[in-house]
């Protein structure tokens, strides 16, 4: 496949360009509408099919060739973070306190790349969607384009996306069968008490001293309810309460990030956190109130799907560019939606080890401009296996 990686490379100047243009105007979840206008501008201009607006500012491309019934999907996110950017980069934000921190500026231009090779000399029978998403980062951009019915309008019969994973060498790509990355939930709880004068503690209901041990009690949930074999994170981040050294406050509030990789173990997660915080409440004469807010699923990658996938990049990129069954990540992806829906796989493309290739989410954080030629090659090379002609089936 050394033919289409060299294919790709000769015209990857004009993307690079492109997906710095891109990263220079980051745009927030559901605010995406300078990035949508130029996504939509490109694939009109190529021949695509075009649907926007689904889930405020998604969009989706079409192309059809041939007459097999067989439908794909491959999806890019398009959404920004609230960074403030330090790279330094002649391309970096001219929007203060925004940047592309993880990367969807470089997603978007590796399938732009390969929308065009294959509007131009795609070899391929049945139709392609190329889904454009917005607000991937906690906005759930995914939930809403398929609210906007995306499925119904662009049925798909597998849907694939890929990210960018900073440790990974360079234009390497990771898969994985099954759970992939873990689903995240959030949880507000409000312990109340009775205030206080900070000398007479009898005469109050503490919410503090309850706040406290129920930080502790809540490790023993993953260490003492979960199953070792199975992995799960209770993070308390943020805890609030009083602010006077002297004043019993009446309530102490605690918010967590909740996330498993099984379906079973989240709702697990979820009893026994309602349950430890009643009770912990309870023994320390305070009352307490979940807010419990539900976020992204657990993303499971199908297993024909990724097969097919991995063997793909093989392929394209050999084997020791490949790894077919990576580590789960504890990060969550709404991608993850889509794929309860319909079959598919997420896969990741290294960004870079070693030093100067810092990780999402990180000010310094950079998308790797040789990961759209080799990104982009794997999406074209996907599309023509997928929907390979049935005289070459």
């Amino acid at each position: 496949m050394t033919y289409l990686l060299d294919a790709m490379q000769a015209r990857v100047g004009e993307f690079i360009s492109l997906r710095r243009e891109i990263h220079r105007h980051p745009e927030l979840a559901f605010e995406e509408h300078r990035t949508a206008a130029l996504v939509a501008e490109k694939l009109q201009a190529w021949g695509y099919e075009l649907d926007r607006g689904l889930g405020t500012t998604g969009v989706v491309g079409t192309l059809r060739r041939g007459n097999s019934p067989r439908k794909l999907g491959l999806r890019a996110d398009m959404d920004a973070l609230p960074v403030q950017e330090a790279t330094g980069a002649a391309w970096a934000s001219q929007r203060p306190g925004l940047m592309h921190a993880c990367g969807h500026d470089g997603h978007t231009a590796m399938l732009l790349t390969a929308a065009r090779h294959l509007a131009e000399h795609g070899q391929f029978d049945g139709t392609l969607n190329l889904i454009f998403q917005p607000a991937e980062e906690g906005g759930g951009g995914a939930l809403r384009m398929m609210d906007d019915g995306l499925f119904e309008r662009h049925p798909c019969d597998a849907v694939f996306a890929m990210h960018n994973m900073p440790g990974i060498a360079q234009g390497h790509l990771v898969f994985r069968e099954g759970p992939t990355m873990a689903s995240s939930d959030y949880a507000t709880i409000t312990l109340t008490g009775q205030g206080g004068h900070g000398a007479m503690p009898q005469h109050a209901a503490d919410p503090i001293v309850a706040a406290a041990s129920l930080v502790m009690a809540l490790q023993t949930v993953v260490s003492r309810n979960v199953d070792p074999l199975q992995t799960a994170v209770v993070t308390v981040g943020a805890m609030s309460a009083g602010q006077a050294n002297n004043v019993i406050p009446a309530t102490a509030t605690l918010e967590l990030s909740v996330r498993a990789l099984d379906r079973d173990v989240r709702a697990l997660l979820a009893q026994r956190i309602k349950a430890l915080a009643e009770s912990q409440a309870q023994s320390f004469g305070v009352t307490a109130h979940v807010d419990w807010r539900s976020g992204y699923a657990v993303l499971v990658n199908s297993p024909h799907e990724t097969r097919l996938a991995g063997e793909v990049a093989v392929d394209l990129l050999g084997p020791d560019r490949v790894d077919l069954q990576g580590p789960p990540l504890t990060a969550s992806e709404d991608f993850a939606f889509m794929l309860e829906r319909v079959p598919g796989c997420y896969l990741f493309i290294g960004n870079g080890d070693g030093p100067g290739h810092c990780m999402v989410h990180n000010p310094g954080y950079d998308f790797n401009d040789d990961n759209i030629a080799v990104g982009s090659a794997y999406w074209v090379r996907l599309v023509e296996r997928f929907l390979m002609p049935a005289q070459q089936g």
